[in-house]
């Protein structure tokens, strides 16, 4: 039977920070007291503030569960609170996905509000979350007996009809939607139309492998280690030579480990200096799963409704397979370390169809339709630059007259 009105109350940690991490989430009617419901779930190896996230995530749903139309989230993380309600900025990258998750939940009440509580007040969310990281330390979970908190701060509403507070959690979950980690979060990176010295910026240059018989075939093409066709090699020899023109002086080239990459990636090393290609597994495709090897067609006869909740959303994986979000956060951290490690200098990044398309989409601040807008062809080339202050500015994308021979 559907409820009116629920208090969530959250929590989550890690020991170790990160370490074994857990949640916990419990779901009461606010008159008596009485749990409606409880999650608690142990999450392999976590920060504190993801494992918190996670927490609040799984309550809201818990309640949306329960056909609530009001929501009270308490919580002892002053940071998931503050950010929540749109007063701190969510700086980290690998919170704003939990934030924009928990935001877009929000939505679907009527009214939410947070409230802080001190850590003795949510003894039954906490002793939920010590069991899942017992769980998730290997060691046997244990629970604690507790009692209904009180509230010790007034609750801030946060989403209500017609509130400002709507207006302040809906801009809450767009900087967390489309900040990335490629410093495009508008709320940290300055804009400017003013124009940077290129020489103070870490230049991108992105590559996308080579042709293989499964890109001419039109199948997804993720793990699988499928080598270049002679027209891929050619290909490769051409954009080689496309990107020595672009950047006589390359610091570095980092690469896919596939051979369809590290292949590409040699051919242009040879004709820039001959630097070492250096592999990176966060550059590796998506793990398409069940789906290698296949054909659009086939995995719409054969999947039809995941392949339909895998089109609707970058957090849903293919069976047995890897999200495009998680693919994000992997490409973000390798896109991070070039920028510390080759300040003012040029990169060649040789990778896949789709970490560069996330690249692209984090640096343009584009929404998650993008990805299905922009065609990225075998071999062709994208630039970026990247500034000390976290400014970006996307050059070229998918250039391609170097083929034009072939």
């Amino acid at each position: 039977m559907a409820v009116g009105a629920v208090v969530v109350e959250a929590d989550g940690g890690s020991r170790g920070n990160p370490g074994p991490a857990g949640y916990g989430a419990v779901v009461r009617d606010p008159e008596t007291g009485e749990v409606l419901a409880e999650r608690s779930e142990s999450i392999g190896t976590a920060t504190n503030n993801v494992a918190e996230y996670r927490g609040l995530i799984a309550g809201l749903e818990a309640a949306a569960e329960l056909g609530a139309s009001e929501v009270e989230a308490r919580m002892d993380s002053k940071l998931v609170v503050e950010q929540m309600c749109g007063r701190w900025q969510i700086k980290h990258p690998g919170l704003r996905p939990l934030a924009a998750q928990a935001a877009g939940l929000v939505g679907r009440f009527a009214s939410v509000r947070f409230s802080w509580v001190p850590r003795e007040r949510n003894k039954h969310a906490d002793a939920l979350a010590n069991a899942a990281m017992d769980v998730a330390a290997g060691k046997a979970p244990s629970r604690a007996t507790v009692a209904p908190p009180r509230i010790v701060e007034p609750p801030r509403e946060v989403a209500g009809p017609d509130s400002a507070a709507r207006a302040a959690a809906r801009e809450a979950a767009a900087r967390a939607a489309t900040g990335r980690a490629t410093g495009t979060d508008p709320a940290t990176t300055p804009a400017s139309w003013e124009p940077r010295p290129t020489e103070t910026a870490t230049r991108l240059i992105l590559v996308r492998h080579g042709e293989t018989e499964r890109t001419v075939q039109k199948r997804y093409s993720g793990r699988g280690d499928v080598p270049l066709t002679d027209r891929g090699r050619a290909q490769a020899r051409a954009t080689a030579a496309r990107v020595a023109a672009l950047a006589p002086s390359v610091a570095a080239v980092v690469s896919s480990p596939l051979s369809r990459c590290t292949a590409t990636a040699e051919a242009i090393a040879a004709v820039v200096g001959n630097p070492p290609v250096r592999p990176d597994d966060d550059l590796i495709e998506c793990d398409f799963g069940a789906w290698e090897g296949c054909t659009f067609a086939e995995v719409r006869e054969g999947w039809p409704g995941e392949l339909d909740a895998w089109l609707a959303s970058t957090r849903v994986a293919p069976p047995e397979g890897e999200s495009f979000a998680a693919v994000a956060e992997r490409t973000g951290r390798a896109v991070d370390r070039l920028r510390a490690a080759y300040p003012g200098e040029t990169v060649v990044l040789v990778s896949h169809v789709s970490p560069i398309k996330l690249v692209l989409r984090d640096a343009l601040a584009a929404g998650d339709a993008f990805l299905h807008r922009l065609y990225l062809d075998t071999a062709g080339i994208s630039l970026l630059d990247l500034y000390p202050d976290g400014g970006v500015a996307v050059r070229v994308v998918n250039d391609t007259a170097h083929l034009a021979a072939l």
